[in-house]
């Protein structure tokens, strides 16, 4: 299996995320990893509803670190737009983007996920919000 530095990718330290990668234009950043129930088996206690959901609050930890990796660790707007729920076999593979500053600094970030076992599955946006230094 070939890892995300060997693709021109840089490892990150965080249990949730595995990678980023700096966009050649645009300055902005994108940030990857994969969930699942047997890699995070404390997600198994976030049931709704009979569905296991990642919680809010982990919504929040992945945008607050995709913030500070681009010094804007504010977040200002965060929208929920659909449950990230989770398989009970294989996983999720996770997409955080962030795009580059405006004029005033502000950053937006949305948060993506697919199957991890479907490549050419479609992107289902979970959060998007907005970023500051401030």
């Amino acid at each position: 299996m070939v890892d995300g530095v060997g693709l021109g990718a840089r490892a990150v330290d965080h249990p949730l995320l595995s990678a980023e990668v700096s966009l050649a234009e645009g300055d902005g950043l994108v940030l990857t990893g994969r969930l699942s129930l047997q890699s995070h088996g404390w997600l198994v206690d976030h049931v709704v509803l009979g569905s296991v959901l990642l919680p809010g609050t982990a919504f929040v930890e992945l945008v607050l670190y995709a913030g500070e990796r681009v010094g804007c660790g504010f977040v200002e707007e965060l929208t929920l737009q659909a449950p990230l729920v989770m398989p009970g076999r294989g996983g999720v593979s996770v997409q955080l983007s962030v795009g580059g500053p405006s004029v005033e600094g502000r950053r937006v970030v949305s948060v993506h996920s697919r199957s991890a076992d479907d490549a050419d599955g479609e992107w289902v946006r979970h959060a998007t919000g907005v970023l500051s230094a401030a």
